[in-house]
């Protein structure tokens, strides 16, 4: 196509925006409203699926050694579970790093357990993290079995309850997402098509007098794409500014629980060029879907 027919094209899809006046603030309206709902959802979606991936990967399978066991047991036992094939990872902890641990993490509190130094209870102790969260139990009912194992402590239930948990979460977001996705195409193409089809006339006289399809089609996908685009930036400003303020205020108090929000530069760049995409493609889609009725091969 040539450059100077383009030109005329786009002049003519930013002219259509200022000729219907009300119809393109509807469809424009309807684009901002429909993409506010889909990115604040995906924004708390993918928020979730963060913090539930942390929480994953925070569960480890600890074994108890055995206090029977010398050095050269221990050395063997963690030999034994290295080579245990979904074991990613295999960290000692002596009982004295167990107790200055515990005593720590009790802050003020701590204090009472600092007797219990002369005569240390706590077991020496693997620390297992496995290749998969979900491959914690299987490892757990594996290693409890070897030799010089006291015991094998995972979070048994609690554990398993957390991951039924985390798929049924992640199974109803992404079929909400996909529901609020369609349903927001259907509104905002349809709206689109309002406006399209309000100009029929002006299609059929085109046509009429020789005009090409492509020739008719371009400035609609042209107004199309304009009314995608001005009805995602509202969207795009309005949730990012406020998933700002938000990250501001929870970063430090989920930091607490060693959660972490995804962060803002990430969630800018993604959740914007996403917005973007989606409404350029709504507005293209509903302008040139609403012509077929008009335009024939």
């Amino acid at each position: 196509m040539k450059l100077r027919i383009l030109r005329r094209h786009a002049r003519e899809g930013v002219k259509n925006l200022g000729r219907n006046g009300w119809m393109t603030f509807a469809s424009i309206s309807a684009v901002t409203v429909s993409l506010i709902l889909v990115g604040l959802f995906l924004t708390v979606m993918v928020n979730i699926n963060q913090m539930a991936k942390q929480i994953e990967n925070d569960v480890e399978v600890r074994v108890y050694v055995d206090p029977s066991a010398n050095h050269t047991d221990q050395m063997q036992l963690k030999d034994k579970l290295e080579k245990v094939p979904d074991v990613q990872s295999v960290q000692y902890q002596s009982k004295t790093e167990g107790l200055n641990n515990l005593i720590h993490s009790m802050g003020k509190d701590g204090s009472v357990f600092a007797d219990l130094k002369k005569e240390n209870p706590l077991p020496d102790t693997f620390i297992l993290k496995t290749k998969q969260p979900k491959q914690t139990i299987t490892v757990a009912n594996e290693v409890k079995h070897f030799q010089y194992v006291g015991q094998v402590r995972y979070g048994k239930g609690t554990v398993e309850k957390l991951f039924k948990f985390v798929g049924i979460a992640r199974s109803v977001g992404i079929v909400l997402i996909v529901g609020l996705l369609f349903t927001s195409i259907f509104l905002i193409a349809n709206t689109i098509k309002l406006t399209i089809m309000a100009r029929r006339k002006e299609i059929e006289i085109m046509k009429l007098v020789g005009a090409t399809n492509g020739f008719v089609r371009w400035p609609y996908f042209i107004e199309g794409l304009l009314l995608g685009i001005l009805g995602s930036v509202i969207p795009i400003l309005l949730i990012l500014i406020g998933y700002r303020a938000v990250y501001e205020k929870l970063s430090s108090e989920l930091s607490t629980f060693f959660l972490k929000l995804v962060p803002y530069s990430t969630m800018s760049l993604y959740l914007g060029i996403l917005l973007f995409v989606i409404g350029a493609v709504i507005g293209v889609w509903g302008s040139l879907s609403s012509m077929r009725k008009f335009l024939k091969a």
